[in-house]
């Protein structure tokens, strides 16, 4: 898959914490003791609009007193775009059950980049309990996987998915299972819809946690696609943890009461909003799941069209998905032959003090050259 077929157009042309519930449904259900209180001090507080029926969430805990104010957006970008080239490549993220040892195995043995032990909708609520044990037993026993020599058999970057921070006890007691396993790397934190959501978890990273875990935030919800902006500024914050933004179609869409088609084109919005906040303060973006796990042929147009948009990766449901998906999101042999060859005679005109140059019939501008650059990073051969 090439990613200078569309280039050449653009090279042309640039040289030319919404939750609604009833009233009723919240004293039911959400009621005081379902709210977490424990003994790192930690509580959700909601609040009802009585008029709407509107629920938010606020946290505490007692850690998170004196967060301290954002820093300025624009004056942390550099950083964190340098931050991101260090960061795990995540072209795929694959989701398992947490309660299936059968299937987290068989995740050991694909490698993709990113696998996702899952404690939420992958696992039914009567058997919540059993997949935390199961998880916190998969993280402890990681360093038991090794070869003759001595090295790790297992490559690919160990997240969680935990339950979502409005379940109250049953997300903080996911939190409070996996952080201190040494070999948790990151926290997919579902349904976040605000800020707040963000500095709840890094607060408990912090408490219970001596490694760097980072957060990976899934925005499932209306809400959470308006507020992606202040969601995306926790990565600003000195000791943010944010490291990328997930988009997830299924629940957005149930959330818009909305009609899934086969061309996705309700989903635009969303995913162009989703991506464009991501490049904005240096995260990564990853795209949605292509729920039809037998159609490899669609899967494989729903990933160019993802890396048209700006996606860095692609979340996966099954095995199967994981080759297409890594392939896809890596830049062809092709590309990168272009990439070095279009930086080299860039960087020889501007010295001759050219401002441009054409390869391959393409004006090499500076945004193209830029474009190029990236193209290295992605390719694993940054230039300097």
């Amino acid at each position: 898959m090439s990613l200078f077929p569309q280039l050449t157009a653009s090279c042309k042309a640039t040289a030319a914490a919404k939750q609604i519930f009833s009233c009723r449904l919240m004293m039911n259900s959400l009621g005081r003791n379902a709210l977490p209180v424990n003994k790192t001090n930690a509580s959700i507080q909601w609040n009802v609009c009585f008029r709407t029926g509107v629920v938010s969430r606020t946290f505490s805990s007692s850690t998170s007193a004196h967060i301290g104010e954002r820093v300025n957006s624009e004056n942390q970008q550099h950083q964190q775009q340098q931050h991101l080239s260090v960061r795990p490549l995540r072209r795929c993220l694959l989701s398992v059950p947490g309660h299936d040892p059968r299937k987290v195995q068989k995740a050991f043995q694909i490698q993709p980049d990113t696998i996702v032990l899952d404690l939420e909708d992958g696992v039914a609520g009567n058997q919540k309990d059993e997949a935390r044990e199961l998880v916190q037993q998969t993280l402890l026993t990681l360093d038991d996987q090794r070869d003759d020599l001595g090295h790790s058999t297992i490559l690919s970057e160990m997240c969680v998915r935990i339950n979502g921070l409005e379940t109250g006890d049953l997300a903080l007691h996911d939190l409070e299972a996996v952080l201190p396993c040494r070999k948790l790397q990151a926290i997919v934190v579902p349904k976040v819809e605000t800020a707040a959501d963000i500095h709840f978890v890094q607060d408990q990273i912090q408490e219970h946690c001596t490694g760097n875990v980072r957060i990976i935030a899934a925005v499932e919800s209306a809400m959470g696609i308006l507020n992606l902006r202040e969601i995306a500024e926790t990565a600003t914050v000195h000791g943010g943890k944010l490291d990328a933004l997930v988009f997830a179609s299924e629940d957005y869409m149930a959330d818009m009461e909305g009609i899934r088609t086969s061309h996705g084109t309700e989903l635009l919005y969303a995913r162009s909003k989703l991506v464009t906040t991501a490049k904005a303060y240096g995260l990564q973006a990853i795209d949605m799941v292509h729920i039809d796990f037998r159609d490899l042929q669609a899967l494989e147009q729903e990933c160019l069209g993802g890396v048209q948009l700006g996606f860095t990766g692609k979340q996966a449901i099954h095995p199967n998905q994981v080759p297409i998906i890594q392939q896809s999101f890596v830049p062809s042999a092709k590309d990168v032959d272009f990439a070095t060859r279009a930086i080299q005679q860039y960087e020889s005109s501007t010295a001759n003090g050219v401002g441009a140059c054409v390869v391959d019939g393409i004006v090499v501008d500076l945004p193209v050259y830029k474009w190029c650059c990236k193209i290295m990073e992605r390719a694993g051969k940054p230039h300097t």
